[in-house]
């Protein structure tokens, strides 16, 4: 793949369809758009996932809770995506079982949790990864004895997945460029030119050097999640009221030995009866999401004080032996979910978590077409909607003719996924990984590198050969290496010290001190490989250190 500076320089010119946006939703229309044959470039204005795709829940699932609204197409289509999500990244992708226990009191009863559970397998064509099965108050206390027991009448046990959003979109956006696409990362699209009132050109900005280019397209796509608002005021076409309803979700991520769990967790807020899960993720757990409506700047979303304060005092309820305080939590993130605003009357409301994942598609008589709402699990299947709706307005207008390639986004793997094991074998794969670099590396190392990277981990750990120097771990104690930054800026478009560290190794939520003591280390390295000035490196640095700083500002109740 192109390095960011390659990609920038190949970016202009005219091409078949221009996509706003770097998140799942861009990545996954120009890997659908460039291998039907088209020509297609995506500018975004921060690193790839860097929004709302890299601050997710991390699940592949087709909504269980949507069956309560009747949302049955919905959840259809989002259990039907999951499986082809395990076929096309299974190294991404992994079953993940969700405990559902229930309670006296509890409103709903094991009997229509199960029958819930049914129809749920009955709509994936009973394609899900494990069927569900139901567990007694005393299997739910010897498998889960970390769970509160009072009360309990027992448990269903269903599966859904997990998953790497931000390296799931990264991989797309990777294919993408494997058939011709432009992707360029930190080019900010700052103005949409018209001619008798149809978009003809966009200007990009190179958010480094200021440098600008103008792009002209068949078809321009705004796929930009939170900022779809913000695009559609900047080509001068805004909806009567806003198109969405942006909602905030956060997380919090604490050590696994502070609240130990083999298997996600289904809880009901004792407050307000709102769904989160406890989620196990290697040796941490996270907790999440809140739902609470968000008017302010995209760009400014962390989570504040009453944020972590909602998701301990769950924890603390149905985990009453393991008491969470302040400095369990090692990480948070947040995120706004890019909802389509509910048509409602002005004296009506809806509650946030009510509010529909559906998705809408917009077609603006200028030409734009606005892509809003939906799931991170359901991505593959809008950016195809997205697409045979740009390829119909491209014909319309004459600039396209002739037969285009059946693009085979279901069934064509993602590049990581490429010869992975039919068994799903994520040992074999670690071995493999392991006779190539042999004694450079750790066991723990070679499982990482196995899960992270797919089949493509054997390539990266190949470098090891020639410069021993990047087995070196990013921080000692984890398996997480220097080889992985190098292997950033090379194929991955990594060009920020943040990009690194949060992004490509997740060091950022991961680590103890959320990768602080990786700065030096991988700046240097980014210097010497990107030919940065002193004063570049040390800007990227801090940051990196800023960035950090804004995930911590809950801690002194502030809000930003």
């Amino acid at each position: 793949m192109a390095t960011r500076s390659e990609m920038w320089e190949r970016l202009g010119g005219t091409v078949d369809v221009l996509v706003i946006g770097g998140g799942i939703n861009g990545a996954g229309i120009a890997r659908d758009a460039a291998r039907r044959g088209l020509k297609v470039a995506v500018v975004e204005m921060g690193d790839l996932a860097s929004g709302t795709s890299s601050r997710s829940s991390k699940l592949v699932h087709g909504g269980l809770r949507y069956l309560e609204n009747y949302e049955f197409s919905l959840v259809f289509e989002a259990v039907s995506e999951r499986r082809i999500l395990l076929d096309i990244a299974p190294h991404l992708v992994n079953p993940l079982g969700f405990l559902f226990p229930v309670y006296s009191g509890d409103r709903r009863s094991l009997t229509t949790i199960g029958a819930g559970m049914m129809l749920y397998e009955g709509l994936s064509l009973f394609r899900s990864p494990k069927r569900h099965r139901k567990l007694s108050p005393k299997k739910v206390g010897k498998e889960f004895p970390a769970l509160r027991q009072e009360g309990l009448k027992g448990a269903q046990l269903y599966y859904d997945c997990s998953t790497d959003d931000a390296r799931l979109t990264l991989e797309t956006a990777i294919q993408a460029t494997e058939v011709g696409a432009v992707v360029c990362t930190y080019a900010k699209c700052v103005e949409l030119k018209k001619e008798d009132g149809r978009i003809v050109s966009a200007v990009i900005e190179d958010t480094f050097t200021g440098e600008r280019k103008t792009v002209c397209a068949g078809v321009y796509v705004n796929a930009t999640g939170p900022w779809t608002d913000s695009i559609l005021d900047q080509a001068g076409t805004p909806e009567e009221q806003p198109l969405l309803r942006p909602t905030k979700g956060i997380h919090i991520a604490v050590p696994n030995d502070r609240l130990p769990i083999e298997h996600a967790v289904v809880h009901f807020h004792p407050e307000d009866g709102r769904i989160l899960f406890s989620i196990p993720w290697g040796d941490l757990t996270y907790v999440g999401t809140t739902d609470t409506d968000w008017d302010g700047d995209p760009s400014s979303v962390y989570a504040d004080r009453a944020d972590v304060d909602y998701l301990l005092g769950c924890m603390a309820h149905y985990y009453p032996d393991h008491p969470l305080g302040d400095d369990d939590v090692i990480s948070t993130w947040a995120g706004l979910r890019p909802l389509v605003r509910p048509e409602t009357k002005p004296d009506e409301s809806m509650d946030e978590g009510k509010v529909s994942r559906e998705h809408r598609i917009v077609v603006g008589q200028d030409g734009l077409v606005t892509i809003a709402g939906g799931k991170l699990t359901t991505y593959r299947l809008m950016s195809k909607e997205v697409v045979d709706t740009a390829v119909k307005v491209l014909r319309l207008s004459g600039k396209l003719d002739g037969r285009l390639r059946d693009p085979r986004t279901d069934d064509d793997p993602l590049p990581g996924a490429v010869n992975w094991p039919d068994n799903d074998d994520h040992e074999a794969v670690a071995r493999s990984v392991k006779d190539v670099a042999g004694q450079a590396i750790s066991d723990e190392t070679a499982m990482m590198l196995g899960s992270t990277y797919g089949m493509l981990a054997t390539r990266l750990v190949r470098r090891l050969r020639k410069h021993p120097e990047l087995a070196e771990p990013l921080v000692p104690g984890r398996p997480e290496i220097l080889a992985q930054v190098q292997w950033g800026i090379e194929e991955e478009l990594c060009c920020t010290v943040t990009d690194a560290l949060k992004q490509r190794t997740q060091l950022f939520y991961r680590d103890l001190d959320q990768g602080l003591g990786a700065i030096a280390a991988t700046g240097a390295l980014m210097q010497t490989l990107l030919g940065w000035t002193d004063e570049q490196r040390e800007r990227s640095e801090q940051d990196y250190r800023d960035e950090v700083a804004r995930s911590r500002v809950w801690r002194a109740g502030g809000k930003l």
